[in-house]
């Protein structure tokens, strides 16, 4: 056993990481960096329209899957979010809760409930859709949007995999 010690330390760089500039290199850690300033931004913007991010982007989700006039059900809203179903759950509670949402039992589905925006939570996710998409676009200024967005798309695609 003391061998495979000995060889995986002679792997191992002496500071303990492959990135010789420490964290600043890691595109983990600036990944983590970055999506904490996101959040932030995102809260701050939504805060003062009485949503949390987590409620914004399932009543958005709800919205824009319910244009077409189809009712979704909890689970493809919280699939298209990407979200857990169980969280999205409680959170349509409190979406209900607060008027912006109906729920009732899924007719194509019984074990599901439908997800029906309000008058009043249509009318808030078209405000919060554009509050987000300006702080979006004061985060990411200076940023070459297209790249950005192709670079997270293809992050995006393997998240499933993972």
């Amino acid at each position: 056993m003391p061998e495979a010690a000995a060889s995986d330390s002679a792997q191992a760089p002496a500071s303990g990481t492959r990135f010789a500039g420490g964290p600043a290199e890691s595109p983990g850690f600036l990944l983590w960096r970055v999506t904490g300033a996101w959040q932030r931004a995102m809260a701050s913007a939504l805060t003062p329209l009485g949503l949390t991010h987590v409620q914004f982007v399932l009543l958005a989700c709800s919205w824009w899957l319910g244009r077409e006039g189809a009712t979704p059900n909890q689970a493809q809203v919280a699939a298209q979010a990407g979200a857990d179903v169980k969280t999205a759950s409680e959170v349509f509670g409190r979406l209900e809760a607060k008027g912006l949402v109906t729920r009732r039992p899924d007719p194509n589905d019984s074990r599901a409930k439908a997800v029906e925006v309000t008058v009043a939570g249509r009318e808030l996710a078209g405000r919060a859709v554009s509050v987000v998409e300006d702080a979006d676009a004061r985060f990411f200024a200076g940023v070459d949007s297209v790249a950005a967005v192709s670079m997270l798309q293809r992050l995006a695609a393997g998240v499933g995999g993972a």
